[in-house]
């Protein structure tokens, strides 16, 4: 049909051509719609696609030892993991320094933390050295107060030393590098303006010591909100200079400093001159023998990347280790035996509510209307009780001394020294939950058998059929959308279940689930729980895909 006649373009009642008209308008219908939905769009955008989001991005991201460590990752990157002997003093001095800021930040014990996941022992090792580190190089920081009748202890004199005076020029590129390492650390805001920038001069001359002193300045500023130049510079910037000096060509690089401060630090020097130089190493490994494990370090070094694969391979019971993946020992593999526990008992669950729904939900359908609306209340009352007093309910049920055990001992059954262990195994989570679950079965079944016509059957046996003939090849086949409607609901929420395998599984009757719940509130593991989710999710999508392709999604009815 065309747009057009022999004297121009169809117009519409204000004189628009039509086509211009109409495309508007469904336009404008269009952003109605739109409209009408957003707020569900952004609903589910927010409480479903970015939680799931944020847990995939959980369960690689690895930011924090290269956030607390970043000097130490960078050069323990050039050891070599197999040599079996632990890194050299640069990597230890590295570590002087990171840790000494992580300990003032209280961020050292959340990396101990992370670590002791693959090594245990490690967050006791980070705990105990956070609360020592300033003790390395006392001797040195001693000797620097002394000099010069205690000059250097003047914060005054330290903060113009480390500005260069009025009109001095400034190092802003290193503030800038050192505020980014601080807010990586400790998630906080640190503005541009702190009231202090590291002179150019000394930060050329003695950059440990200006970056030393620029990490207390930020931190002092911002953490502590305290004026800078009132403050005691760290520990950390005494060993810096002192490290500095006592390097080959350090007294150099002090003789031809003149700026603020300049005798002072050349008294300094003369009284480090009696001292040996700091042996970092030496240092760590008196406060704590395990720094010079190999195997600490060589976690220290494997989960340094900002992104690992390590959680995944945790949850599949592998490693990463210095040739790449590897299988866990046997005393540690737990994951893909409770992820076969889940998707086995999952599938028990669910024929179980199959096979005990089906003749319910068979009867509700058939039964008059009056009637099936009074047994559907039968259905429905368990919705009405809480869900953890129905599980405790069965645990009273299902103990060796409990109700079911008493029954079958009155009845001579069984004999009273011989009680049956029902309770804390796979047999009590299948019974409590197949009963938590049955409603969920029976609803979609029943809604799908109401739309059966009963003419059906009456045809049936009309034309010579037996009643089992007729049930199985009219009734059945109709009732299947139902049943894979149920199917899905109930084995997607028993895959998910963590409250009753807790209460009633004991140690052979839990689900992965619980392993989760236990990784989110105990141990805090949660790149581990939430590689545990994911591969969950993708084996819910898996099985929902071979469901599809078997029994077809669209053949899925709820009436």
């Amino acid at each position: 049909m065309s747009d057009t006649t022999q004297s121009g373009p169809v117009l519409a009642a204000d004189g628009t051509p039509l086509k211009r008209s109409l495309a508007r308008a469904l336009r404008m219908q269009k952003m109605r719609a739109l409209m009408l939905i957003a707020p569900l769009l952004l609903f589910i955008l927010l409480t479903f696609i970015l939680p799931i989001g944020d847990m995939l991005f959980r369960s690689v991201e690895n930011r924090i030892v290269s956030d607390t460590l970043p000097k130490t990752v960078v050069t323990l990157a050039d050891w070599d993991a197999k040599s079996g002997e632990a890194p050299g003093d640069a990597v230890y001095e590295e570590l002087y320094y990171d840790l000494f800021v992580a300990a003032e930040a209280k961020e050292h014990t959340k990396l101990g933390t992370r670590l002791n996941y693959e090594q245990t022992g490690i967050s006791s090792l980070f705990r105990s050295s956070g609360r020592k580190v300033d003790d390395i190089g006392k001797d040195h920081v001693k000797a620097i107060e002394r000099a010069a009748d205690r000059a250097l202890k003047d914060e005054a004199l330290w903060f113009e030393i480390m500005t260069g005076g009025s009109g001095a020029a400034g190092n802003s590129d290193l503030l800038t590098a050192q505020r980014e390492k601080m807010r990586n650390l400790t998630d906080e805001v640190f503005p541009a303006d702190i009231g202090f920038v590291p002179g150019a001069e000394i930060s050329e001359l003695f950059p440990r010591m200006a970056t030393a002193y620029t990490d207390f300045a930020l931190f002092t500023a911002i953490i502590d909100q305290d004026v800078v130049a009132e403050e005691d510079p760290w520990e950390s910037v005494f060993v810096a200079f002192a490290t500095e000096v006592q390097a080959p060509g350090g007294a150099e690089k002090l003789a031809s400093y003149s700026g603020p401060g300049a005798a002072e630090l050349q008294a300094a020097g003369e009284a480090l001159a009696d001292l040996e130089p700091i042996s970092f190493k030496a240092a760590f490994l008196d406060i704590d023998e395990d720094w010079g494990d190999v195997d600490n370090w060589r976690t220290i070094q494997t989960y340094s990347p900002k992104y690992t694969s390590g959680y995944f391979l945790n949850s599949i019971d592998m490693q990463k280790g210095p040739d790449g993946a590897e299988a866990r020992p046997e005393n540690q593999q737990i994951y893909i035996t409770l992820l076969k526990r889940t998707m086995f008992m999952s599938l028990v669950i669910t024929g179980s509510c199959i096979l005990l729904g089906y003749p319910v939900a068979w009867i509700l359908a058939n039964l008059p209307t009056r009637s099936a609306n009074l047994l559907m209340i039968l259905v429905l009352l368990p919705f009405w009780t809480s869900l953890l007093v129905r599980t405790s309910a069965w645990k009273v049920m299902l103990q060796q001394q409990g109700v079911i055990n008493d029954v079958l001992i009155w009845l001579g059954l069984v004999a009273d020294d011989a009680r049956l262990v029902m309770i804390n195994n796979q047999f009590g989570t299948i019974v409590a939950m197949t009963h938590i679950l049955l409603p969920f079965m029976i609803l979609p079944m029943y809604s799908v058998m109401q739309t059966i016509n009963p003419s059906y059957l009456r045809a049936a046996k009309s034309l010579g059929a037996t009643n089992w003939t007729a049930f199985w090849r009219v009734y059945f086949p109709q009732s299947v959308p139902g049943i894979g409607a149920g199917s899905i609901l109930v084995f997607i929420l028993a895959i998910g279940y963590y409250i009753t395998p807790e209460i009633v599984g004991g140690t052979k009757g839990v689900f992965i689930s619980n392993r989760i719940a236990y990784h989110i509130s105990s141990s805090l593991n949660w790149g581990l729980a939430a590689a545990l989710g994911a591969i969950l999710l993708v084996v819910v999508l898996v099985l929902y895909w071979a469901y599809d392709k078997i029994v077809g999604i669209d053949n899925v009815k709820l009436g």
